[in-house]
């Protein structure tokens, strides 16, 4: 098989390894498109971030049937067998899919060295990753190729389980609660007389052990911004982000302080519900940095060589544009809804990181009805009625507040609001940020496009 002798990091020869006809690898390649979009529409919130991290999607007959890499360069790939997923049709793609991030995501939390070397361990996060992949995409049975299924079968693992430990005149556990945890099941095939160490092949085992790049430090830092996003979703108020995050933890546990701070960073407390009692952690705090720095990341201008220029059109090359220097100053506005009750902290905190942030400056407003001017420290009063389209029109020139008008064109747009009003378009509705107090409609994460959309903490808990 082509992928014993092929470096499987090596991404250019990859591409040129496939013996797959074009129809095929065309089809292939909608049925892996289709996969991903099922996936960012309810399957998976997990996995359709992981892939957004795979900058490679390689359609190659290197490997046998599919498998994600992690090289040392601090990128991830995907790579597939046009003509195995072909042969597997939609649902099996789903399958190979969700089961290829759903072992990354474990390589990241299960390190000791200890596990990954035990075979029984293996069969156990094999039991319980396609456990979990059949039940979230709804399917009875693995999928198939030429009327063989592809990977290890949970029901079957615990039948041979069953079979040995009643033999042994041991109690065995029912199915559900066989496959609950990895640690559960691992445990009970250690019960085993004769553990199993490889009922049958798993999909990326395939390969053959060791083939496929995985570099650690690449592995932890893709897993842990996929698991960061993931939990800013679910804080945001995302069920199905939130269940599916769950599910992760409960089923790989806190098992050592490692894990347990990390789920902690995560705000695991706060998506079960429980209350921390020694210390607040505002969520959309954190989100809200988070996406702040990603509209208003530092860039350079563009400027026009005019030396080298002319020296280039005279040897016949294109002109071109450099970068020198950095881009101007960047703009937020940030417009506070005064026709309901305005918390104060949150006015504060907002004040505060608007101006420590370097190279930013600020325009502040509060609305009801209207656009007012607001001044930083000035009480926020209550009005009535509310209009987010003046905020539009202001933010995009259109109006005036008395004789000022915006400065320019604002690189990013908070506002904070409960949301009761009719929806508005911005124009650039990228750079538009809504944060909704206690008890708001979060319509701005509906729209289309969706934008960024988060609910504050206002009370206390």
């Amino acid at each position: 098989m082509s992928s014993f002798f092929v470096d499987l990091a090596d991404r250019g020869r990859l591409r040129a390894l496939n013996d797959a006809d074009e129809e095929t690898t065309a089809e292939a390649v909608r049925l892996k498109e289709a996969a991903l979009f099922d996936f960012g529409v309810g399957n998976s919130v997990i996995g359709s971030w992981l892939y957004t991290k795979c900058h490679h999607h390689i359609p190659t007959t290197a490997v046998e049937t599919a498998a994600v890499t992690a090289t040392g360069d601090g990128v991830c790939s995907l790579l597939f067998n046009p003509e195995f997923f072909v042969a597997i049709g939609l649902d099996g793609v789903k399958f190979v899919l969700f089961h290829e991030a759903r072992h990354l995501i474990q390589r990241h939390l299960h390190t000791a060295p200890e596990l990954r070397a035990d075979p029984v361990f293996t069969i156990a996060t094999e039991v319980t990753v396609n456990h979990v992949a059949m039940r979230r995409l709804g399917v009875e049975r693995l999928p198939t190729r030429a009327g063989e299924p592809v990977g290890i079968d949970p029901r079957e693992v615990h039948e041979r389980y069953r079979r040995d430990l009643v033999g042994q005149g041991l109690e065995p556990l029912e199915y559900d609660q066989f496959v609950e945890t990895d640690f559960g099941v691992y445990s009970e095939l250690r019960r085993m007389a004769e553990p199993i160490v490889r009922p049958a092949l798993c999909l990326h085992l395939l390969l053959g052990a060791g083939e496929v790049p995985l570099d650690d430090d690449t592995v932890a830092r893709a897993v842990a911004e996929i698991l960061a996003e993931v939990a800013r979703r679910a804080h945001a108020g995302n069920a199905a982000a939130r269940q599916e995050l769950l599910d992760l933890v409960a089923r790989c546990g806190g098992v050592d302080d490692r894990l347990e701070r990390f789920w902690g960073l995560l705000g695991l407390a706060a998506l079960r519900g429980e209350t921390p009692r020694t210390r607040r952690v505002d969520w959309w705090k954190r989100w809200l940095v988070d996406v702040l720095a990603s509209r208003l990341r530092d860039g350079e201008r563009l400027v026009y060589p005019k030396k080298l220029g002319a020296v280039l059109l005279s040897l016949g090359h294109e002109p071109m544009l450099l970068r020198r220097g950095m881009e101007r100053e960047k703009l937020v506005l940030v417009a506070f809804d005064t026709s309901g009750s305005m918390p104060d902290q949150v006015v504060d905190w907002l004040t505060t990181l608007v101006g420590q942030t370097d190279g930013v400056s600020a325009q502040w407003l509060s609305f009801d009805g209207a656009v007012m001017p607001f001044t930083p420290g000035e009480r926020v009063l209550g009005g009535g009625g509310t209009n987010f389209q003046n905020v539009v029109d202001y933010a995009e020139g259109r109006l005036k507040v008395g004789d000022r008008e915006v400065e320019g064109s604002p690189d990013a747009v908070i506002v904070v609001t409960d949301g009761y009003a009719p929806p508005v378009k911005p124009r650039e509705p990228e750079k538009w940020i809504w944060l909704i107090t206690d008890g708001g409609d979060t319509w701005p994460e509906r729209a289309d496009p969706p934008m960024a959309c988060h609910r504050v903490q206002t009370g206390e808990y």
